[in-house]
């Protein structure tokens, strides 16, 4: 694999070049983490809703073969086969850690619980994969059903120094603009982390269709529908007066596409025009809040007939701003640095594959 350069130290700055910022961990088997629940509670496990159950799976399964552990276990359950494969091949400097399938936890109609399993996986996150390594950023899970005790578990993990977001799942039982979730929004603020959402368990559980038309009949219709609910998320965080009320709030969404931003942003600002009477504590136009507010993964970076034509994207959604590189290791559809982007400016370039993030996650 091609390796991408380093820039030069430059006095006492950090120098980066590469920051990724989805790359999913997971545990051999959930098995691994009930030392972490408490003990009388060890025989209930993990309770995630299953996506294969739902009829959602992906048949050729998500995960690449070739990243399979010598030791064997799941592609991503391994420190240093990922490190082997991913961060060091390609000079990574950060890899942002999202999990796996435990983010599925925030579809769960049991809303005591499913904090309970969030803090074990948490806790586990940090003893197995935030130790030794500096590279590991750690992503802390939360159960969005239950935001009194999400902003709980914010405010308990926010001072270590290598946790930099909060987590959750991108399907929902109701939009996430909405006060119900706020308490989670204030804690985040308080703490200075992020808020992201990442995809996959789109009706499961107690969240609603996967698709604004229903249910679909197959995963590839499903997962090419997945922003739909990204372009939801968005509009309601705006609409509901979310970053009026915490103007320092940071939101990201993860492995949910970018190609929508440009339309969502301009049929917004159009409509604000002539509808703004509903949502008067609003102040600027949409785009605005969108452009400081909320930034985008580039995996699955969308691939037009012209790279041109993805350059032109780029600027149409002000890339500069609001996009960061992602590889979404060490699933199929994975995105190399070194491969999955046309030619760029070194600014713009810069911008996305380590700045955006830096600035965002607050590193060095």
């Amino acid at each position: 694999m091609d390796k991408l350069k380093k820039r030069p130290a430059k006095g006492n700055e950090l120098q980066l070049s590469l920051v990724d910022t989805d790359v999913h961990n997971r545990p051999r088997s959930f098995d691994d983490l009930l030392p972490y629940l408490p003990a009388g509670m060890r025989d209930r496990g993990f309770l995630i809703p299953e996506v294969a159950t739902s009829g959602y799976a992906n048949p050729m399964g998500v995960l690449r073969r070739d990243a399979v552990p010598e030791q064997g276990g799941p592609p991503g359950s391994c420190r240093d086969t990922l490190a082997k494969q991913l961060l060091d091949p390609y000079n990574i400097d950060y890899a942002v850690l999202t999990g796996a399938e435990i983010v599925g936890i925030g579809t769960l109609a049991d809303y005591y619980y499913a904090p309970i399993m969030a803090r074990a996986y948490n806790d586990w996150l940090i003893d197995i994969w935030l130790q030794d390594d500096p590279r590991f950023l750690g992503s802390l899970i939360i159960a969005p059903q239950n935001p009194v005790a999400a902003a709980q578990e914010i405010r308990r993990l926010a001072p270590h120094s290598q946790i930099k977001q909060v987590l959750m799942t991108s399907a929902s039982r109701i939009p996430y603009g909405q006060q119900f979730y706020h308490p989670i929004y204030e804690a985040a603020q308080e703490s200075n982390l992020p808020v992201a959402i990442h995809p996959g368990h789109e009706g499961s559980g107690i969240t609603g269709p996967p698709s604004a038309a229903g249910y679909s009949s197959s995963y590839f219709e499903k997962h090419t529908n997945i922003s739909q609910g990204y372009m939801a998320q968005v509009t309601s965080l705006v609409c509901e007066g979310v970053f009026e009320k915490f103007p320092k709030l940071r939101f990201v969404c993860i492995e949910g596409g970018f190609g929508w931003v440009p339309h969502l942003m301009w049929r917004f600002d159009k409509n604000y025009k002539g509808l703004r009477i509903q949502t008067p504590w609003l102040k600027r136009l949409p785009s605005e809040y969108i452009l400081e507010h909320v930034r985008f993964t580039s995996q699955p970076i969308e691939e037009p007939p012209q790279p041109s034509q993805l350059l032109e994207l780029f600027e149409m959604m002000h890339a500069d701003q609001v996009l960061m590189y992602a590889s979404d290791y060490p699933h199929w559809d994975f995105d190399s640095p070194t491969a999955a982007f046309p030619k760029l400016q070194k600014d713009l370039s810069e911008r996305i594959f380590w700045r955006n993030a830096q600035e965002l996650y607050g590193l060095g």
